[in-house]
């Protein structure tokens, strides 16, 4: 009977041992959007994060739906109220970042809007992680690199099935087409803009950093590898 009840005193300081390491652990999340050009430039950055730091924080994706459409978007700080000015910011982040990036879609077949990516992204996302995250790299380098238009539905369908084809094991593109998959992606990306505009998010990327203890940290815009190791290394001191 002591040894019984010297056992279950064990299991219940592991228990509180493993909330408390619970708790202190980051709870990272990434806004951003398949057509914003700096979180393009962000991408290597970012992967290096995720390598570098992925089993210790719990990372999150929220899709800000950037451009409902060109008749309602308008962006004061960049001067931005057409597909054509969009060119010029495109041009001007590959400059400044050496990203590769191929601003003439802006002339030749403009994107009307965001959101059929963002919801195709969520749709990708109900796989796992690992496919939502291949899937909105996919549809970055074809709008970014590769000049394809991928507010129109054909195209997030092709990327989804030369995805499945070289990542069987992590994307399956019948998954992608099955016809719940798509209500269930629509409501995800609802409560992504909910979540943003919740937070006042408007800027991408941005990322966040919360503690289980409310302690937090946000940055906005391209960053280094270095911001984002700054950042957990002055919630880790601060603990």
């Amino acid at each position: 009977m002591r040894k019984m009840h010297k056992t279950m005193i064990e299991i219940q300081k592991a228990e509180r041992r493993n909330s408390a390491k619970q708790t202190d652990r980051v709870v990272v999340t990434y806004y951003t959007d398949p057509l914003c050009c700096w979180s393009w430039a962000f991408q290597e950055q970012w992967e290096r994060f995720c390598n570098e730091y992925g089993d210790r924080v719990d990372i999150s994706y929220v899709m800000g739906g950037m451009i409902a459409d060109w008749k309602k978007f308008s962006d004061p700080v960049s001067d931005i109220s057409s597909p054509a000015q969009m060119g010029p910011i495109w041009m001007h982040a590959a400059a400044v970042t050496h990203t590769e990036m191929n601003y003439h879609i802006w002339h030749k077949d403009p994107p009307a809007s965001s959101y059929p990516a963002c919801i195709a992204v969520r749709n990708a996302f109900l796989q796992s992680r690992q496919a939502g995250e291949l899937y909105l790299k996919a549809i970055r380098r074809a709008v970014m690199v590769e000049q394809r238009n991928i507010a129109r539905p054909d195209v997030l369908a092709a990327v989804a099935d030369e995805l499945s084809e070289r990542n069987a094991d992590v994307f399956n593109a019948d998954d992608f087409r099955e016809a719940g998959s798509d209500v269930a992606a629509r409501r995800a990306f609802r409560d992504d803009l909910q979540k943003a505009a919740y937070h006042k998010i408007g800027r991408f990327p941005t990322v966040t950093f919360v503690t289980g203890a409310g302690r937090g940290l946000i940055i906005t815009g391209f960053r280094p590898f270095e911001m984002l190791k700054a950042c957990m290394a002055e919630l880790s001191d601060n603990a």
